[in-house]
């Protein structure tokens, strides 16, 4: 058995950060991760980090873009936390060393994003996420707190209501081991995967999410998923919004700026759930390149500038499109691409099951609502990440708690059942032995295939209820084949066979709450957009969706009014 005060699952950016307050404040803290931290999928995040430190620019006028752009569903007292808090972020990154592009004048350079009504993205060239989480991976190694890499979570102990804890594997060698702790802070990213297209890495598959959901966690707006506007044909790669930020078009197969159709005022800087619609909608109607994507132009921009500000997204082009945007334009189409959904809690990344906390992709605190502003996802991170760590070493402080030892071998116990019955048969020390041949097991890959074809198909950027109900319909008979997963490598060493087998549970059963809250949400608001409710209803609607599981397993949904303080929704015009 493993003790710590505090143990963080996830070693990105927001896990990191927690990690570092928590351990500031004396606690004996440590991060689980599946990937060595630095492989987290933070270092893909491009454009930039927002905060209001232009001299004509407030946290006030952060915090209306932020909520308008939710279109008025990110509860409002979080979004003034998080805009309030942004140029102290910025400050303190830029004071530990983050490599943040300059002005000419020394000052910390900002570009323009969508949906904002000032330049207030600060970025590091193309490459924002990746110099943050090496600056706060060296400040994670500087003060010595202990990291568990290539660990998978399998399960999370709770007795009595209260989290204590953890079971995890080591993909070294296949061994569980049970973690306890007193505070357990879930910051395991995004769900993207389960859908086919995806700016997401391959270990983006919910599965911590679906953790928190079985531990008795409320999840939080799971149907709005937001699809970004440009990512590389073919293969989904991410092209920064902060192309589009330094003067990038786009352009339909007549060669024509269409996005003056769909918001005339900021054109290619609209929100992203309208440019991404904007985008398929071209692609439905026959204006598409070769039927499923349209070009990015970057070629006026000139070569000192991309150079410069966006040679990330030239070394993408050449390597992956062969196409070098500073002489052609760039195929894109959109992805899947962040989830505003997640795990409910509040501004400390408190949820209700006591000792458990959620930050990052993984937490829904409501600062996004409907759709994301493009750079408050890596300021949001950092933001809550040290809230949390905070709040949780107040936690350790004042819970007195102590968990039985007979619970977490229980629990160990029950895990090990689970994984057996996944490999169907006993497996020595050696790890020698074959799988079973019955013809009634089911293998991992044709399941998440199925799954993932299901979400792009009807659960993506057009929804409408019939399409909804065929993928409701569907994914409930893949949760009965789900019980038959098997797997065939017996190997203990690094089994990613075993791994994908248990985390695709996760994924189906994440895929069957986004499907269920889409459905009940009979309106158009944000990234949910109903082409049989195509209209935003606030009478309605100014709500949130909260799922939780029942005695049965199954998900049942309840409704959370939004926090309204004094920006009233209005039409959201472009």
């Amino acid at each position: 058995m493993i003790q710590h005060d505090i143990i963080i699952i996830g070693g990105g950016l927001s896990g990191l950060r927690a990690a570092l307050e928590a351990q500031r404040s004396g606690k004996s803290v440590a991060i689980i991760s599946k990937v060595y931290p630095i492989r987290s999928h933070s270092g893909a995040a491009q454009g930039g980090i927002n905060a209001a430190i232009g001299s004509d620019d407030s946290w006030e006028k952060h915090a209306f873009d932020t909520i308008k752009g939710s279109d008025y569903l990110a509860d409002q007292d979080a979004v003034q936390v998080l805009c309030k808090d942004a140029p102290d972020t910025i400050n303190e990154l830029d004071t530990l060393g983050c490599n943040f592009s300059r002005d000419s004048n020394g000052n910390l350079a900002q570009r323009p994003f969508g949906g904002a009504a000032y330049p207030r993205t600060c970025y590091a060239g193309d490459r924002t996420g990746h110099n943050i989480l090496h600056t706060l991976y060296e400040q994670v190694m500087r003060y010595g707190i202990k990291i568990y890499s290539e660990w998978l979570v399998t399960k999370l102990v709770i007795e009595d209501g209260q989290c204590v804890g953890c079971i995890a594997m080591n993909l070294l060698d296949s061994e569980l081991e049970i973690f306890q702790s007193k505070v357990t802070i879930m910051a395991t990213g995004g769900y993207g995967r389960i859908y086919a297209r995806s700016t997401n890495a391959l270990i983006n598959t919910g599965f911590g999410i679906s953790l928190a959901y079985h531990a008795g966690a409320e999840l939080k707006d799971m149907e709005f998923v937001q699809f970004h506007p440009t990512t590389l044909w073919d293969t989904n790669i991410l092209i920064t919004e902060g192309a589009r930020g330094e003067g990038g078009y786009l352009l339909n197969s007549e060669n024509k700026r269409f996005m003056e159709k769909y918001a005339k005022d900021s054109m290619e800087l609209a929100p992203r759930d309208i440019v991404a619609r904007a985008i398929q909608q071209e692609i439905n109607e026959g204006h598409g390149f070769e039927g499923d994507y349209v070009y990015l132009d970057l070629t006026h921009l000139g070569k000192d500038v991309i150079n410069k500000k966006l040679p990330g997204i030239r070394e993408i082009s050449r390597n992956f499109a062969d196409i070098d945007p500073i002489e052609n334009p760039i195929p894109v189409q959109p992805g899947q691409h962040y989830s505003m959904g997640g795990i409910c809690c509040d501004v400390n990344g408190k949820t209700k099951v006591p000792g458990l906390y959620a930050v990052g992709e993984c937490a829904c605190i409501s600062v996004h609502g409907a759709n994301r502003l493009g750079g408050n996802s890596l300021l949001e991170t950092v933001v809550f990440g040290k809230r949390a760590g905070i709040d949780a070493a107040k936690f350790v402080d004042e819970n007195t708690f102590s968990p039985t030892e007979q619970k977490l071998v229980e629990v160990l116990n029950d895990v090990k059942n689970d994984i057996q019955d996944i490999m169907d048969m006993d497996i020595d020390s050696s790890g020698s032995g074959s799988g079973s041949s019955s013809s009634n097991n089911e293998s991992f890959a044709h399941l998440k295939d199925e799954v993932r074809s299901l979400m792009q198909e009807h659960v993506g950027i057009f929804r409408n209820e019939k399409g909804l109900k065929v993928a409701l319909s569907k994914i409930l008979e893949l949760k009965e084949k789900s019980i038959r997963l098997n797997v065939v490598n017996m190997s203990k060493q690094y089994n990613l066979e075993l791994v994908n087998t248990i985390e695709l549970k996760g994924m189906i059963d994440l895929a069957h709450v986004i499907t269920l809250s889409a459905l009940s949400r009979t309106e158009s608001r944000g990234s949910h957009y109903r082409t049989d409710h195509n209209k935003r209803d606030d009478n309605e609607w100014l709500k949130h969706t909260l799922v939780t599981k029942d005695e049965h397993g199954a998900p049942t949904i309840d409704y959370k009014n939004a926090v309204i303080l004094d920006v009233m929704p209005e039409t959201r015009e472009y």
